[in-house]
């Protein structure tokens, strides 16, 4: 069975979501465990089905405006984000799944599970929607401000491992992101990495991509430093909401405009599905000795299940082993 830790407190809708988001991921996913770490006075009356889930008390929460990460969790060892982590360093758990603050599960993960040693930085990568239906992993969406080229050749390298066994793309393309798509452009970081990544022979290397082709890209792996990434990650987030909202708002106007929302709601309950983060689950924290799954902070219960089904996917098909076989094998 694989052993999956659930943060039942952590996100804006806990313990609710989180525990109707394990029943579901029991009843679909037959090979599963899981652990809910949590208040079990707030969790046991939304577990309406206990089946191959158990409780593990824990003693408060850690806030999502935390302004010390680092301290939080070494003061809170006994919140179900800091018990979840834990669970998997001592081997009680094989993944943790928590829609917590990011800076404090980054930093939790880092001190309570530990970092690849292959790995010199841990990437957030969240996969992202495509106009072709396929899936684009993005990264570092967050973990690192700053970065050295041959820490980004690493990222590289987990990426393109995760995209094989977990996305199924067989042969994975690369691309940097960048303001321009010739050769030498952007900053000494970027010309940096474009240059040891062109060399490689681990990884299929397309080369520079433009922010305007994020949603329709040559590549399925996008990568960049923590800051440049998020910032892609963020503007198209607020750009789908926003495109949204306008796109009602236009529809909504004159007889035949309401007549032609009412047609298409099917249609705009797709687009929205179709952007939305729920369907993948989260984002996996690349780079470290067990599987954290960083789901979004507003979560529902499908969002959990999706964030559950991707950390048994990840623990089955032995991701991290894979990565930390091919950075080795590159070392010698």
């Amino acid at each position: 069975m694989i052993k999956i830790a659930v943060d039942a407190m952590g996100g804006d809708f806990a313990p609710k979501e989180q525990v109707q988001g394990a029943m579901m991921a029991i009843k679909l996913i037959q090979d599963i465990e899981i652990t809910l770490y949590g208040d079990e006075l707030a969790i046991k009356p939304h577990l309406t089905n206990s089946e191959r889930i158990r409780i593990v008390q824990s003693e408060g929460t850690i806030d999502m405006g935390e302004k010390d990460p680092i301290r939080a969790i070494r003061s809170n060892r006994k919140s179900s984000m800091a018990m979840a982590l834990s669970s998997v360093r001592n081997k009680e758990n094989d993944a943790v799944v928590s829609s917590g603050a990011t800076q404090a599960l980054i930093a939790g993960a880092h001190i309570l599970v530990g970092r690849m040693k292959a790995m010199k930085r841990t990437a957030i990568a969240p996969v992202i929607p495509s106009i072709s239906g396929k899936p684009v992993i993005l990264l570092d969406a967050g973990g690192n401000i700053e970065i050295k080229p041959e820490f980004m050749l690493h990222q590289a390298y987990f990426a393109t491992i995760y995209a094989k066994e977990i996305l199924g793309i067989e042969s994975p393309k690369v691309g940097l992101i960048n303001i321009g798509t010739e050769d030498g452009k952007g900053r000494q970081l970027d010309q940096d990495a474009f240059a040891l990544f062109k060399e490689n022979t681990s990884i299929d290397f397309f080369g520079n991509v433009e922010p305007k082709a994020v949603l329709d890209p040559p590549c399925d792996i996008l990568i960049s430093d923590g800051f440049t990434a998020n910032i892609v990650m963020k503007t198209l987030e607020g750009t789908a909401k926003g495109v949204g909202v306008m796109l009602k708002q236009e529809l909504k106007r004159g007889f035949f405009g309401k007549l032609g929302l009412l047609l298409s709601m099917k249609n705009l309950k797709r687009f929205k599905k179709r952007l939305s983060p729920e369907e993948i689950g989260g984002a996996m924290i690349y780079g470290l000795n067990g599987v954290v799954i960083k789901a979004q902070g507003s979560s529902k219960s499908v969002g959990f299940y999706n964030g559950i089904r991707q950390a048994a996917n990840v623990v089955r098909q032995d991701v991290i082993n894979k990565v930390n076989h091919v950075i080795e094998k590159e070392g010698e």
